[in-house]
């Protein structure tokens, strides 16, 4: 049974920044792809990014590419997101999830989720 937790979410006005945290345990944290996923009020769970196992692959919404950076450090069993230049529209809750085997974009493909770390983006 995997577990995940997710911290660092809060309220910030646009342009500031956030890391959000994921820390994992009930399995060898190397052997899980990472992703990251956000739900805004009334919309579908959409991907953000996801890292491989190593990390030698990253993959990125178009939304939040050059803003946005995927990480792990497999030593501490954690993912990572930073969020840099943070928008309006960027404010959801965000969920940490995890799968074994390839990356996907999906959330449907990922067998674990944590629960979720709202943040808010204030103009």
């Amino acid at each position: 049974q995997v577990q995940l937790v997710e911290s660092g979410g809060g309220l910030v006005q646009a342009g500031d920044s956030l890391r959000l945290s994921c820390a994992v345990s009930g399995r060898t944290f190397s052997a899980l792809v990472v992703g990251w996923f956000r739900q805004a009020p009334g919309k579908e769970r959409e991907f953000v990014a996801n890292i491989a196992q190593f990390g030698g692959n990253t993959y990125y919404a178009d939304s939040v590419k050059g803003r946005f950076t995927i990480s792990r450090d497999n030593a501490k069993y954690t993912g990572y997101l930073q969020m840099n230049n943070l928008k309006p529209e960027d404010t959801a809750v965000y969920f940490c999830a995890a799968k074994g085997g390839i990356q996907r974009r999906n959330p449907d493909d990922y067998n674990y989720w944590g629960q979720g770390t709202q943040v808010t983006v204030s103009s």
